[in-house]
């Protein structure tokens, strides 16, 4: 059975390069949007960090801003691609426990909250896929390298 899958998965063709890229931009799209209103009105994302308990404030918005800029251009440029989707992974859980605790809302917030909490849980999923394919492409490209550098050593 290992072998009719493995045929099947051969089979499938990745997508081209203009769709894996857009597909990266668009699961990275609300960090980019994100930092850069931040940025833009660092006033307001100091306020937010005060808003949310976190200090001291303005390293963390700084900190902030820094991650949802510079991890979204690494994952789509394919920089240590892995780590920055990791990030993000651990960042959105991090942000979602403490901004969409729907279950300590009053009734009327619950259903918007509940939703963004789950939106957001997706997302974190969508991050770890880019890590497992990422990693999985690098063991891919490693095996490859080693396996030519052992025949050509072979030929010699």
């Amino acid at each position: 059975m290992r072998g009719a899958h493995s045929t099947a998965d051969s089979a499938v063709q990745a997508p081209p390069h203009w769709l894996r890229t857009l597909a990266l931009l668009l699961i990275c799209a609300a960090y980019l949007q994100g930092g850069l209103v931040k940025l833009f009105d660092f006033g307001g994302a100091v306020a937010e960090m005060q808003h949310f308990g976190i200090a001291p404030a303005v390293p963390a918005a700084i900190a902030v801003i820094a991650l949802e800029l510079v991890a979204p251009a690494m994952i789509v440029l394919g920089v240590w691609r892995w780590l920055a989707a990791l990030a993000l992974a651990a960042f959105t859980l991090a942000a979602t426990l403490m901004a969409n605790r729907y279950w300590d809302a009053p009734p009327e917030a619950r259903f918007m909250l509940m939703n963004a909490f789950y939106e957001h849980l997706g997302l974190c999923g969508a991050f770890l896929l880019i890590v497992w394919e990422d990693l999985r492409a690098r063991r891919a490209r490693r095996d490859r390298a080693m396996l030519a550098g052992t025949k050509g050593s072979a030929l010699q």
